[in-house]
């Protein structure tokens, strides 16, 4: 059989060689390195046996893939460290994630696992990955799968098994650990050498809320010790930036069960950082050529069926309201009201490209044990677009909304990947003309190539309407987020029946791009005030500067001082209270306040002031005209120091 490399390169083996045993022939470290392999697109082990032509690709820890088979291989290791710990123990899912992994389990005879059970069950997993157990992949019968859940009386995983009569059934073994899972899993438990649980949490089996509560633990392992105190450091540092932390000390938003859980109230600081940002974006999307619009916070039911939204995410949505005799409900996307923006007069082809953005509020009914700070919230204000273009503008229009991305994430020094969210082969998923799909999947490729984007491909994260570009940023201590987003949708035109009369005087369907830079506003924040650990860029921050007078006689010029930068635009605080200035100082640098403008006798003599940097110190005297100078060249948008 002929095997093709990733560089070109194409060999020849016998056939029934191992993806290993083709590793070894490239070097031993591959071999000793790589965790899986991709076998024609396929993920596989690196144990399977090859016997057709085809293209292989070895991943390593070093690999996204990698790491998701490293750390789905763990959660196996760790299910079989509690499952000799805590004999009848029944399970239920236990995936990777972007950082570690987790098990869902359910204890027997009301058993509990809390935080101080995890050190030994970090133990006794280091116990089990020493005895060098490989990872068996067994192929079974579906039948055979159940009377093996049945024997041992599982129903978790015969309720899994009922979604699956249709699909091969494979088993993964390890030691004396065995579970339904498609894998793909490392070699052998000897790979993972170091590990950390991380908490324990609840999860409503299958997320609903209605079933059994199950014990979630969370956890992480790495192949190297440096790779795990790297790690930790990032996790203390996390816990200093984490926004829910921050939101309450510098007094940025509220969340009390007096309102609703994940329903965010935005506190006087926190909602000037935001209509900072919604005004930048405001001017910079009406430069681009967008127009704005406000749509209500309600819409007939009706509306989201055409959509398709109703059925498709139906329990994330707030159920019906009736109103005399139609139904509403709380409004959970701004596209439907927008296409009847579009559709409220005839459209030509000399009015497109047509630009509505708005900066909409939607609710979505997120399960309470999922709510987590802004980042998952009920409630939240999305910059929204929608972008009704002919097919030949359209790649031109895509081009245009990366380019405002980019330029977005830069003003933050954010940096990013893409990733283009392609469609799966399960139908089910997706509403459209299979044909329209292929087409937008084609262009967005075709426009990432000519603006050399650098991406990933990643089937089956589509929207139920179109393929799309997924920004994907990089914060300040290295952790990935997915913030904005860019949609070519064929499905909604067809569905609303949206049109425009031609040059050729015919009707035709418009294309149409859902985009918004921020995505969510409050999710974004989150990721801002981590980002930067609530020390803000000086033209986002609330507070921009605080005047210290050091006793009452200083009190006229500093007020003089507070009265000329306030009019000049400058968000201040004058603190006039009789208190110690090491302590005005002290609490200024708390709230993270760029400035402090220090003020006493010699000041008031010199017609100057005493300037302060946060987490830099002293500056010197300056005049109020250099200070102004220097306070005008900070407060441009995109610059951060």
């Amino acid at each position: 059989m002929k095997i093709t490399f990733p560089n070109g390169e194409s060999r020849e083996f016998p056939e029934g060689t191992s993806a290993i045993e083709i590793a070894r022939t490239i070097s031993e470290r591959l071999a000793k390195e790589a965790l899986g392999a991709f076998f024609n697109g396929e993920k596989i082990d690196l144990s399977r046996k090859l016997f057709t032509d085809g293209a292989i690709r070895f991943v390593t820890f070093d690999d996204p893939e990698g790491k998701e088979i490293y750390w789905h291989s763990s959660a196996h290791l760790m299910a079989e460290a509690i499952q000799e710990l805590y004999p009848g123990v029944k399970f239920g899912v236990g995936p990777a994630i972007e950082w570690g992994f987790y098990y869902d389990v359910d204890l027997p005879n009301g058993q509990k696992i809390t935080n101080e059970d995890l050190p030994k069950i970090e133990q006794k997993m280091l116990e089990l990955a020493q005895r060098n157990a490989d990872y068996e992949r067994i192929e079974i019968s579906w039948e055979e799968a159940v009377e093996h859940f049945k024997k041992v009386g599982d129903e978790y995983k015969l309720e899994l098994l009922e979604g699956l009569k249709d699909e091969k059934i494979t088993f993964y073994k390890q030691g004396n650990f065995i579970d339904l899972c498609r894998g793909t899993h490392i070699p052998n438990t000897s790979k993972i050498k170091y590990v950390k649980l991380l908490n324990v949490a609840g999860a409503y089996w299958r997320g609903d809320s209605s079933r059994n509560m199950m014990t979630r633990i969370y956890g992480i392992t790495f192949p190297k010790k440096s790779m795990m105190e790297e790690f930790l450091t990032m996790l203390e540092e996390a816990k200093k930036r984490d926004h829910r932390k921050l939101g309450k000390e510098l007094e940025l938003f509220l969340i009390t069960p007096a309102v609703g859980g994940g329903l965010p109230i935005w506190l006087p600081k926190g909602a000037i950082i935001r209509r900072i940002l919604e005004d930048f974006l405001r001017k910079e999307q009406i430069r681009r050529g967008y127009v704005e619009v406000i749509t209500p916070h309600i819409g007939n039911l009706e509306l989201y069926k055409t959509s398709g939204h109703y059925p498709y995410y139906k329990d994330s949505q707030y159920p019906p309201m009736k109103v005399e005799d139609e139904e509403y409900i709380l409004k959970p996307m701004n596209c439907p009201h927008h296409h009847q923006i579009y559709l409220s007069k005839p459209r030509s082809y000399r009015d497109l490209p047509l630009r509505l953005f708005e900066f909409g509020t939607v609710y979505r009914y997120e399960q309470s044990g999922e709510l987590t700070g802004l980042t998952r919230v009920r409630g939240f204000t999305q910059d929204d677009a929608h972008i009704y273009c002919t097919v030949e503008q359209l790649k031109d229009e895509i081009k245009g909304v990366v380019d405002l991305m980019q330029f977005f994430f830069g003003l933050f020094k954010l940096e990013f990947t893409t990733r283009l969210s392609f469609r799966d082969e399960d139908t089910s998923k997706y509403g459209g003309n299979i044909e329209l799909w292929d087409r937008a999947q084609r262009e967005i490729k075709e426009v990432a190539d000519e603006i050399n984007l650098e991406y990933f491909i990643a089937e089956g994260e589509a929207a139920f309407y179109g393929p799309k570009i997924d920004f994907i940023v990089r914060d300040a201590i290295g952790r990935k987020w997915q913030l904005g987003t860019v949609q070519v949708d064929y499905v909604m035109p067809e569905r609303f029946q949206l049109e425009y009369i031609g040059a050729d005087n015919q009707p035709h369907r418009p294309v149409i791009i859902h985009r918004a830079p921020a995505g969510s506003l409050e999710r974004f924040l989150s990721i801002l005030i981590e980002h930067f650990a609530g020390n803000f860029p000086f033209w986002i921050s609330p507070v921009q500067v605080s005047i210290l007078p050091i006793g009452e006689e200083q009190h006229t010029y500093a007020k003089e001082i507070a009265q000329k930068l306030g009019s000049l635009g400058f968000r201040l605080n004058l603190d006039i209270r009789n208190e110690r200035i090491n302590k005005k100082i002290a609490e200024s640098e708390t709230q993270k306040i760029p400035f402090a403008l220090i003020i006493g006798k010699k000041e008031v003599e010199t017609s100057t002031v005493s300037v302060r940097r946060h987490r830099k110190g002293d500056l010197g005297s300056k005049t109020l005209e250099e200070v102004i100078t220097l306070f005008n060249e900070l407060n441009r948008p995109g610059i951060v120091e």
